[in-house]
């Protein structure tokens, strides 16, 4: 009987560390936020495949955006695709023994640049410190987690 009660409360507090560890990734709906004019931008939706990230505008939130907008400053694979659906996350793995998923590109769709980047989870996961990289210059957005 003992046995059996040490078992049921080892499995439920390994399920239970195992719930808090699985939020603390990029993966799921967050919302950018410019971090020069504090506008909402868009939702992305960030998934993983095969251990890479990618992720897709799921929706504009800019006022301004048209429903058909596409990417027209894209030079890429991308060039004249709709906003909306648009993969502007591509690859990304998460560094052994850290909380930063590095080595992927992001994509501004304002003027079709892609930038090396990192993901870091932050605030137990509420938020997303996205690092655009361009030879040493970085920019850093803070994106919130919708779900």
């Amino acid at each position: 009987m003992k046995a059996t009660l040490a078992a049921v409360l080892f499995t439920v507090t390994a399920a239970s560390a195992m719930a808090q560890g699985a939020g603390i990734t990029p993966v799921g709906l967050w919302r950018n936020v410019d971090d020069k004019t504090g506008e909402v931008k868009a939702e992305i939706r960030i998934a993983e495949t095969n251990g890479a990230l990618n992720g897709r505008i799921e929706k504009s939130l800019k006022k301004d955006t048209k429903a058909d907008a596409v990417c027209e400053e894209c030079s890429d694979d991308r060039k004249g695709k709709p906003i909306a659906g648009l993969e502007i996350i591509r690859g990304g793995k998460k560094a052994e023994g850290k909380d930063v998923w590095e080595g992927g590109k992001i994509l501004d769709p304002e003027n079709g640049k892609e930038y090396r980047a990192s993901f870091t989870p932050v605030d137990g996961g509420k938020k997303l410190e996205v690092r655009g990289y361009l030879g040493p210059f970085w920019r850093t957005q803070t994106w919130n987690r919708v779900q």
